[in-house]
């Protein structure tokens, strides 16, 4: 029992971590948009593979967000980003927006956004919705 109770803990805590370590990148992103980012649903997670989304107009941009870190693999982050790739585009297909990854780090025992270009990319996402709504 003990040892399945600390099994439990370090599940939780390293949940709790790793949805913090999500909610500060996404808070990060939204004030810096100035655009409402939500959290997708189980639905979207599973069907999509997407965390977030903003929502223009009636169409949506997708946003997946993932932990960077010295002990994770690049290469394994290569391949299930090829495995995400259609799951992505059909999002696309049915929502209009793109999805984008981003990656967060920690910098100096905060958590900042380790691919601050990806913003850029996102605004023109943006942009380039609110173009077609008009």
């Amino acid at each position: 029992d003990c040892i399945n109770y600390m099994i439990e803990l370090v599940i939780d805590r390293t949940f709790d971590g790793y949805m913090t370590e999500i909610e500060t990148i996404y808070g990060q992103l939204e004030k810096i948009i100035g655009i409402k980012i939500e959290p997708a649903s189980d639905e979207w997670d599973r069907l999509f593979n997407v965390d977030f989304f903003i929502k223009i107009g009636e169409k949506y941009i997708g946003l997946q967000i993932k932990p960077v870190n010295d002990g994770i693999q690049l290469t394994e982050m290569f391949k299930e980003h090829a495995l995400q790739l259609k799951t992505h585009e059909k999002f696309t297909e049915k929502y209009g927006g793109k999805v984008f990854y981003v990656f967060s780090m920690k910098q100096d025992s905060k958590k900042v956004i380790a691919n601050p270009e990806i913003i850029k990319e996102i605004q023109e996402e943006i942009n380039r919705l609110n173009n077609k709504k008009k």
